[in-house]
């Protein structure tokens, strides 16, 4: 499988204001792709019709070969909202063993995913008494369970400091080099040079979807917020 998402004129309406608008892309498998853009862009409501959760008015989304949100993908897809998705009044290892129990598997594979997003230490701690970006990683563990075939994270390193958000990522690498998928969103543009690929969108629309050093190419810059904002003024002037 060469893609593991395909996107094809994707509409999402919410009131009488248009989110997307009629967006197509496809996110290739075993890679990291980036989804890039300021607050209100349009990131979540993509990434939520991508995990089937969203009311979309048009358009077709298909996941890992299957019609987004469908029951076969329930097992291979991991997803990482914004808001902490875990038990407060539970412990870091109570919540991932209760989750890894889901699944038919055991404290191992709990205790693994723990120790892969740096809470090892915190493991017997209330998720309720630990900080945002800790609650954050907590998430990110039971996510992590099952080896999903892909996982999407939206914004899963806000809060966190450098050496984790670098630690994340090094992460992020190692399980697409294990055939994992990953798109993950945010709006720090300093983290689009640690992606494969990137999806550049603003106002709903893509304005940019390839590698990073093509985007760069592209733009005639090496920074790649100065390509960001390229892009953007080449869509206002069209």
């Amino acid at each position: 499988m060469n893609n593991a998402i395909e996107v094809r004129d994707l509409v999402v309406d919410r009131g009488k204001r248009r989110v997307l608008h009629g967006v197509s892309c496809d996110i290739p498998a075993g890679r990291v792709t980036g989804l890039l853009g300021p607050s209100g862009s349009g990131k979540t409501t993509l990434i939520r019709a991508i995990v089937g959760v969203q009311i979309v008015r048009g358009g077709d989304v298909t996941v890992l070969g299957e019609p987004a949100g469908s029951a076969p993908l329930r097992r291979t897809v991991g997803y990482v909202t914004q808001a902490p998705s875990v038990y407060a009044d539970l412990s870091v290892r109570e919540n991932a063993r209760y989750f890894a129990a889901l699944l038919g598997l055991g404290a191992a594979e709990a205790d693994r995913a723990i120790a892969d997003v740096g809470l090892a230490d915190a493991k017997n701690q209330l998720v309720g008494n630990l900080s945002g970006g800790q609650r954050s990683r907590a998430s990110l563990a039971c996510a992590l369970i099952g080896d999903p075939k892909l996982l999407v994270l939206d914004e899963p390193t806000v809060g966190q400091d450098p050496v984790l958000r670098a630690d994340l990522w090094a992460r992020f690498h190692e399980l697409a080099a294990g055939g994992t998928t990953l798109l993950v969103s945010s709006h720090v543009m300093d983290e689009a040079g640690r992606c494969d690929r990137l999806l550049l969108i603003r106002e709903g629309r893509l304005i940019g979807d390839d590698t990073p050093p093509a985007i760069r190419a592209a733009a005639g810059t090496d920074d790649l917020e100065e390509a960001f904002l390229r892009l953007i003024r080449e869509q206002v002037a069209a």
